[in-house]
């Protein structure tokens, strides 16, 4: 096993909690340096930190798997985690077929997430360590879970870091086509091989709720709806009508099926177009809504585009603000870890000004309790989703 001793004074973030050494905080590296390998983490007196595993290729050098001294290149470690990973989202939804059960450091799993869709799982594995104990891993899946199949979607950017390639592999059993998912009561058909993220978004759960009551016998606008959850919600909580629009002929057609299938085609229909666009023409329409939806892809994809993501976010708040009816809501989100909660509340003040409507904070929410953040670890806390009314 390596051993990784810190620079002086290198060791505070990581004693307070942290899983991440970075590579510049290292002072040796004793062992052969390969991508992935096992390693002890030693303060600069040489006291013993906890043990992960190396990338000698990453600016994330060192990720902590525990702070006692254990194996972690055995089923029987992976196993442990996914069990209380599991035991964690089985207590907060003891019905539920459909959830994250693993979410990388939060679950004490750095670089893996693991997305349960009823009989299969979704996995991405997003670290060389990881990567290097994949059988292992798969091994352990299949223990914890005993699914029909397992897909990696593997393919995001955040593995050219770590030296990994890009790919979508089934890696046990079958993945059908679809597989249908519920989310408070109502049917939604995700594609696991090619849909978003791990084949749906699984993080909006709960704040989807926030229509209910709002929207009732309102028209309401869904902008960048991927798979109408936001707006098959509204139509099932009473809305007049729920338009949905999104850039992908792809999401539009899965978004359409999904309104059909929960008995709402008609009532909630979709549009394939560009959301920065179609808001522009909205307003020559003259269209106005009781509520709107702002939902967009993360637009700050790291620290350096920040300025330029926050004018696009500034720019279909500003115009959603402006379709407003008087008394409406816009229920707004970020994904973006870059972008704060602060940053984006001082955007939406801006937006709230340059649309010339006076702006109320209903409330703020963050990601569901399958996405469990981990307070020394503030990485893992992602989802920004405010709830404001326009009262002049």
């Amino acid at each position: 096993m390596l051993i990784i001793t810190l620079k002086k004074n290198e060791d505070k973030r990581i004693k307070a909690g942290h899983p991440w050494v970075f590579s510049n905080e290292i002072a040796s590296v004793q062992g052969a340096r390969e991508p992935g390998a096992a390693a002890e983490l030693l303060d600069a007196g040489g006291g013993f930190m906890g043990c992960g595993y190396y990338n000698p290729h990453s600016l994330i050098a060192f990720r902590l798997l525990s702070r006692t001294r254990e194996e972690i290149d055995c089923v029987e470690f992976y196993e442990q985690r996914l069990r209380a990973a599991l035991a964690h989202r089985l207590a907060i939804y003891p019905t539920l077929q459909t959830f994250r059960s693993a979410y990388g450091e939060s679950d004490f799993l750095p670089g893996l997430v693991v997305d349960k869709y009823g009989d299969y799982l979704s996995i991405q594995i997003l670290s060389v360590g990881m990567e290097a104990r994949r059988d292992l891993l798969l091994e352990a899946l299949r223990r914890v879970f005993a699914p029909l199949g397992i897909i990696a979607r593997n393919d995001v950017g955040v593995r050219t870091l770590e030296g990994l390639d890009e790919r979508v592999e089934v890696l046990y059993g079958e993945i059908p086509e679809t597989v249908e998912m519920e989310e408070n009561g109502l049917r939604f058909l995700l594609d696991l091989r090619s849909g978003q993220k791990t084949g749906g978004f699984l993080d909006q759960k709960q704040n989807h709720l926030l229509l209910r009551g709002i929207c009732e016998g309102k028209d309401v606008l869904d902008c960048f709806c991927y798979a109408g959850s936001w707006a098959v919600h509204a139509g099932a909580f009473g809305a007049s009508s729920a338009l949905g629009i999104d850039i992908s002929a792809r999401a539009v057609a899965q978004a359409s099926r999904n309104a059909e299938l929960n008995g709402l085609a008609g009532r909630v229909v979709f549009e394939e177009c560009d959301a920065f666009d179609r808001l522009r023409t909205l307003k020559h329409e003259g269209r106005r809504f009781g509520v709107i939806v702002m939902d967009p892809p993360a637009f700050v994809k790291s620290r350096r585009n920040i300025a330029e993501a926050t004018k696009g976010y500034l720019t279909v708040n500003r115009r959603a603000l402006e379709l407003l009816e008087p008394g409406g809501y816009l229920i707004t989100c970020s994904c973006s870890f870059h972008m704060g909660r602060e940053a984006f509340r001082e955007m939406l003040v801006q937006a709230a000004r340059q649309a010339r409507r006076e702006v109320r904070l209903v409330s703020v929410h963050s990601q569901a309790p399958d996405h469990p953040v981990l307070l020394s670890f503030p990485e893992s806390e992602y989802l920004k989703c405010f709830v404001l009314q326009v009262v002049g």
